[in-house]
This record gives structure tokens, sequence and C-alpha cells, in this order.
């Protein structure tokens, strides 16, 4: 009778151990910070050395949409009237398709408040590509590169 209730002892002590354990996985996930993808680049400038672009996309693509956040800053490099840098912030969205290629990959940055739409065709998992509203790639579009840091 003893042994009995030795083992239904344990078995309780077994039982209660495990539910007193740390949280499960799907707890600790929920704390992951979102991915981040920092791109940098100079885009050309008809009166300055350059304008570097640097371009911070938060989330993933199948994140929900007001959870893919960016940051965009533009400086411009050596201009003569030495104008501020242009900052701005908003959610992307990803299309599909470029007249070229239905099958290719486009982020659509937009911002908050006032500044221009940007279009980036993704070339590969380390590179964007400026595009125009139209989805079409520019004749210089080397030129207008970004690379992931």
């Amino acid at each position: 009778m003893q042994l009995r209730s030795v083992l239904i002892g344990s078995a309780m002590l077994s039982l209660l151990a495990g539910c007193a354990g740390g949280p499960t996985d799907s707890a600790s996930q929920e704390s992951i910070e979102p991915a981040v993808a920092t791109y940098q680049g100079s885009l050309p400038c008809r009166n300055c050395d350059g304008i570097g672009l640097d371009v911070e996309m938060v989330g993933e693509e199948a994140d929900a949409a007001q959870d893919r956040t960016f940051t965009l800053t533009a400086s411009y490099i050596n201009h003569p009237q030495t104008p501020p840098d242009e900052n701005y912030a908003g959610n992307w969205e990803v299309l599909t398709g470029t007249p070229s290629d239905p099958d290719a990959t486009v982020y659509e940055l937009t911002p908050d408040n006032e500044g221009q739409t940007y279009y980036f065709l993704r070339m590969d998992q380390s590179t964007l590509e400026l595009i125009d509203p139209e989805r079409r790639r520019f004749e210089n579009g080397e030129m207008l590169r970004l690379k992931r840091q």
C-alpha cells in the first residue's frame, strides 16, 4: 500500500513540475524582434555628387500590412545649396510583376505624410533597384541599385 502511495505521489509531483515549467515555445516566439533589412546606395544627381539613399524595411513579406514599415533617408552629397536630408517613414507593400517580368517582386514604399512613393524591384536577396511608378526599369538601372547591409 505504501509503495502505491509513493508511486502516485511521484506521478503527481512530475505532473506538477511539468506545469510549473517556463514559458512554452509559442510564448517566446511572440517576443521575437521583427525582421529588419537595411539597404544603402547612391543615386545619380545632376547638381551634386550623388544622393545617398538609406532604406530600412521592417517586417516580412508575409506580415500584415500594418507590420511592414520603412524609413528612408535621402542625403545630397556635395550639393552647392546644401539642402537638408529628406526623411520619410510609412508602410511598404509587396507587388507582383513588371511589364517585362510578370513574376518579379516589387516593393512599394508609401510615406505616411507628404513625399513620393518609391518603387523598388527586388533583383535578388541583397539588391533592390529603383524603378518608375509604372514598374518599368530605367535605362541606367545599374546606377539605381541599393545593396543590403
